[in-house]
């Protein structure tokens, strides 16, 4: 059997065997391998130790590399659920394509809220010296930074924490309730209800005030009556129903896509077409619920694959700097067939 088929088949390549192949030292080998810049070797030298190595299939060791030269090519991501949450895995693939085109590699941990865990992924990354950390949630929210996360180049991803000076990259709920509100007007609805969240968050917040800039834009008064809170799940939108038939309201912006299918639900039981009787836009776009509905639901996408793509380009120093390092991604609307 041939040397290179033994090295192929069998251990692994080293710098010695490509030392041997070549007659030349091992460290002559890895200055060649490590583009070691002043390092005094002939072409015909460097020639020889590079037939070597495809000779012998060497490949070098990536952890090696970047424990010598003090970086690397790996990107980290931390994140609490979103690998397992489909419509905010997004943020992931979108971190994935963009770290990849700038050459870098993604190295992605889901910690399911296990603090352990987030700690022994964020010690990993650091031993691997990678060129900074992406840390996300999958629904945005304030949060306290792991103060590990400081001993690197961070970005926070669908989160923020105030007072931490590192930049957050997050949805902007103000334009998305604004866009929301503004597909009814524009349909034609003047006396437009608001299903809000119960739950504090900048989402109900931002939502709201989206929804009231747009009622001002309109010259459409504000009547805080038709502002009506629901638990954000399904059974708010359905126990809502009866405050928005008694609201003589003809639309409805809903806080989420579950609220507005519980919404359908309680307005097929009442006898009332959507959109004829009642037009309804939600917001998230779960494409599982939003693109299912009978009729489909026009509703706002949280961007979370711009999101990803977005923290990458920020970790990079592509995106230009923001003084208050708030960077808002648009959320976009997606028209359907319930308005």
């Amino acid at each position: 059997m041939s040397r290179e088929r033994q090295h192929k088949h069998g251990a692994p390549v080293t710098m010695r065997d490509i030392a041997k192949e070549a007659a030349v030292s091992v460290a002559t080998v890895s200055h060649v391998v490590n583009n070691k810049e002043g390092a005094r070797i002939g072409e015909e030298t460097r020639q020889r130790v590079h037939e070597a190595i495809d000779h012998l299939g060497y490949r070098t060791n990536a952890l090696a590399k970047t424990l010598s030269v003090g970086s690397s090519r790996f990107i980290g991501l931390v994140a609490d659920a979103i690998a397992t949450t489909p419509f905010a895995g997004q943020i992931i693939h979108g971190a994935q394509d963009e770290a990849w085109k700038h050459g870098y590699v993604l190295l992605v941990a889901n910690t399911e809220g296990n603090q352990a865990a987030e700690n022994d992924a964020i010690a990993m990354m650091l031993e691997h010296q990678v060129k900074g950390i992406l840390y996300s949630t999958w629904y945005h929210r304030e949060i306290d930074v792991p103060e590990s996360l400081h001993q690197t180049d961070t970005v926070l991803v669908d989160c923020f924490s105030t007072g931490s000076g590192l930049p957050a990259v997050v949805p902007n709920e103000q334009q998305g309730g604004k866009t929301a509100t503004e597909e009814l007007i524009t349909a034609g609805h003047q006396r437009i209800a608001f299903i809000n969240t119960t739950t504090p968050s900048p989402a109900l917040t931002g939502r709201l005030a989206g929804y009231r800039s747009a009622l001002e834009a309109a010259e459409i008064d504000f009547d805080e009556s038709l502002v009506i809170p629901a638990v954000p799940e399904q059974e708010g939108g359905y126990e809502a129903t009866a405050a928005i038939i008694a609201s003589g309201a003809t639309a409805v912006f809903c806080h989420n896509d579950r609220v507005a299918m519980g919404l359908y639900d309680g307005l097929r039981e009442q006898g009332l077409d959507v959109p004829k009787d009642m037009a309804v836009v939600g917001f998230d776009n779960q494409e599982v619920i939003a693109a299912h509905l009978r009729p489909p639901l026009s509703t706002v996408a949280l961007p979370h694959y711009e999101l990803g793509a977005a923290g990458i380009r920020v970790l990079l120093g592509l995106e230009p700097e923001q003084d208050d390092e708030m960077y808002l991604i648009e959320c976009p609307a997606i028209r359907r067939q319930s308005v």
